[in-house]
């Protein structure tokens, strides 16, 4: 618990660092100040609220035993096994195969799956992945995912800010033209470089925490070897236009690769596969 504490710690401190460089290239002293200030505002609003603004841009609804029996109680019980208090359960209306938890911690917790995941998984297959989302909530990585992919919309949000409103000369011209497109290319770069760091050793730890609360390592690899196989050939709207969110789902939810492969916040699956077939073993 504590080293993900630290982690969300630098993860904060990270990306006010960040907010701060891109105020200082275009502002100086005074836009670094203002741009420290609001990122840190931004920390405090992430949160608290980052959880329902995730939620809210994939439309996620809300179900209970009533509307989603199948879902709802499947998620009751490893949540039982895991001795956790009861996520809130949603179900997005997208027909690509995945699934995320989100919240600032375990009794404020809730786990989402897609319309396309229920379809085509088998319930073994779901409940393994299910225990995977959970185990994101048991280790309080929740936390980390949600606040980084706030604050990387809004770093995004900010630099593309920077080259049509910053600074400016007497005559109205940018001041500093090429510190404006330097940032819009590479704060979104270091931003996702931060995602990525702390969130590929995550992906592991659920697997395999996931594989304990389930008692069946190999449904969780049948079921990320099935999710590998569809889900890049079904685009994901909400992703793609979020892709600050991309590392909050089970599997990288967007359509890009070659060069965007580098930069993928999740492992390849094939080696996620192969250390749960080992833990069966």
């Amino acid at each position: 618990m504590f080293g993900n504490w630290l982690k969300t710690s630098l993860l904060m401190a990270g990306i006010v660092a960040l907010f701060g460089v891109i105020g200082s290239l275009l502002g100086g002293v005074q836009g670094m100040l203002l741009a420290l200030a609001f990122g840190g505002a931004m920390n405090v609003f992430a949160y608290w609220n980052s959880d329902k603004m995730v939620l809210r841009m994939y439309n996620a609804r809300e179900v209970d035993e009533a509307s989603s029996p199948y879902l709802f109680n499947m998620v009751r019980e490893l949540a039982g096994r895991a001795g956790l208090p009861m996520p809130r359960v949603y179900i997005i209306d997208e027909a690509q195969p995945n699934a995320f938890a989100t919240g600032r911690n375990p009794e404020n917790a809730a786990v989402a799956a897609t319309t396309g995941i229920l379809q085509m998984l088998s319930q073994r297959e779901l409940r393994g992945v299910m225990a995977h989302e959970l185990a994101h909530v048991q280790h309080r990585d929740i936390l980390i995912s949600t606040i980084s992919a706030t604050m990387a919309g809004a770093i995004s949000a900010l630099a593309n800010f920077a080259v049509f409103f910053g600074g400016r000369d007497s005559e109205g011209r940018p001041a500093n033209p090429l510190a404006g497109i330097l940032v819009a290319l590479l704060a979104p770069l270091a931003a996702s470089l931060i995602q990525m760091a702390i969130s590929r050793s995550r992906e592991f730890e659920a697997d395999r925490g996931g594989a304990e609360i389930s008692g069946d390592p190999l449904a969780l690899a049948d079921a990320l070897t099935k999710i590998d196989a569809y889900a890049r050939g079904i685009p994901m709207e909400a992703a793609e236009a979020h892709p600050e969110t991309a590392q909050m789902m089970i599997m990288n939810p967007l359509s890009g690769s070659g060069l965007a492969g580098l930069f993928s916040t999740h492992p390849a699956t094939a080696e996620r596969v192969a250390r749960l077939r080992q833990m069966s073993r």
